[in-house]
């Protein structure tokens, strides 16, 4: 990799842009999920915002077990042991396979007794459960697909995720239009038809990753489907050693807002509404620093795998500085135009005055993640995630969570959750600084003795 402050710079935006065109683009179906539910009716949007935040920190925490493979495939590729890599990724597609399954056989058991212990109106309910219900049919092949993009990925290549994710997402948008609206002869189902839209483009992605895999260079030459080798266990062991840190810590993170959403199932339907479309929106801008992660995840652990410890510092700095640059700007566009942003999820009047109020606390919200999220990455990069699990733990559940829920009982009611939210945010990001510096000078040290 480039050795000069210039060329590390060149070299990090051209992995950033297309993983930010296709988190941006993957996170465009939720957006639209939610935007075109909430045109359909806010029960719509509430239950499409339920569904979510169940499935949400679920799908996050278990696909993010498979996040171990970008750094697995980016060391190996940093060491120049490219044999050992086709092994690594079939096991870990078997291993996505039966995840998957698992998955699905304990939701079809699970998802109506959770719903049935909320104080949903019951329309609401029936959207949650049927948006789960068919969202479910697109679960094993997202999984799989994690995969094939984290392979791909830690290769370097990530344009081709970009491309074919920015080829998938029209026919996400499309179905939204016909199956929730009812066009072009289908039924009207509503914030269920997104959940269906959902899974559609689910398989449309994983099987162009499988063509793109058995027919581009260099991907065709590692043989991935080529032959059937047997289950390993100690690949598997390796894989989740280093992936069930990292789940969890995304499971922990993701996890605390959807229960916050689902706590203020307690509050009326338009609470929910407005606090899901300043999140919705948030969460967007959340693509930018969770992008500079993972590209600093696969630039850390290239240098890492080469013993190249001062390259992989000065790549997280590069990272690090432009997330909060980039943050820095979206506060001042969020302050300006809160309820323009809120109008394009809703026409309800209240919606969108509560919304404009929520996104206010979007703003130190988002500039807490752009140091929280890029450090996660480079400190995946040095393989070091079970200190950064315990992070996430102490920051999202020992005090966001109860400091929110205090603060819920006074005069902010359901501000108090983003208030909450904001501290233990500023909890994570001072603790993950202070480790990735800690690790930084110690590996320096290590490398000069």
């Amino acid at each position: 990799m480039n050795t000069n402050k210039t060329g590390k710079i060149s070299h990090f935006f051209k992995l950033l842009l297309p993983i930010l065109i296709t988190q941006v683009t993957l996170f465009s179906m939720s957006f639209f999920d939610t935007i075109m539910s909430g045109n359909s009716s806010p029960q719509d949007l509430a239950g499409v915002a339920i569904g979510v935040s169940i499935w949400i920190p679920i799908s996050t925490g278990l696909t993010g077990i498979l996040v171990a493979i970008t750094t697995m495939v980016a060391n190996l590729n940093g060491a120049k042991e490219n044999d050992k890599i086709t092994p690594l990724v079939k096991q870990a597609l078997y291993l996505a396979g039966i995840i998957a399954i698992v998955i699905i056989t304990i939701g079809i058991f699970s998802i109506q007794p959770i719903l049935n212990h909320m104080n949903l109106e019951p329309k609401v309910h029936r959207v949650a459960l049927h948006f789960l219900l068919a969202l479910s049919f697109g679960i094993l092949p997202l999984f799989l697909y994690t995969v094939l993009r984290q392979f791909i990925d830690g290769l370097g290549k990530t344009r081709t995720t970009m491309i074919i994710t920015v080829i998938s997402v029209p026919v996400n948008v499309i179905l939204n239009y016909f199956l929730i609206f009812g066009k072009a002869g289908l039924p009207q189902l509503g914030g269920v038809g997104s959940g269906v839209a959902s899974a559609i483009t689910y398989w449309i992605i994983f099987g162009l990753a499988l063509y793109i895999i058995n027919t581009k260079s260099p991907f065709k030459s590692f043989n991935i489907f080529k032959n059937f080798i047997p289950i390993s266990i100690p690949t598997w062991k390796s894989i989740l050693k280093l992936g069930v840190p990292i789940g969890l810590s995304i499971f922990f993170e993701v996890s605390v807002f959807s229960v916050v959403t689902l706590l203020l199932s307690e509050f009326d339907t338009e609470t929910i509404a407005a606090h899901t479309v300043a999140m919705n929106f948030a969460s967007m801008l959340y693509m930018v620093p969770l992008s500079i992660s993972m590209a600093l995840t696969i630039a850390v652990g290239y240098e890492v795998g080469a013993n190249n410890f001062q390259n992989a510092k000065e790549y997280s700095k590069i990272g690090l500085v432009m997330a909060v640059s980039i943050a820095t700007i979206f506060g001042v566009i969020i302050y300006l135009f809160r309820y323009d942003v809120a109008g394009l999820y809703t026409n309800d009047p209240s919606v969108q005055t509560l919304a404009g109020e929520f996104l206010i606390f979007a703003i130190l919200f988002q500039l807490f993640d752009a140091f929280a999220a890029p450090i996660q990455g480079a400190l995946r990069g040095y393989k070091d995630v079970n200190v950064t699990l315990m992070m996430m733990i102490l920051a999202y559940w020992v005090i966001a969570l109860p400091v929110g829920y205090v603060l819920s009982n006074t005069d902010l009611g359901a501000k108090g959750y983003w208030v909450g939210l904001i501290v233990g945010l500023s909890v994570s990001a001072i603790t993950l600084t202070f480790r990735l510096f800690q690790l930084q000078i110690k590996k320096l040290k290590l490398s000069e003795v």
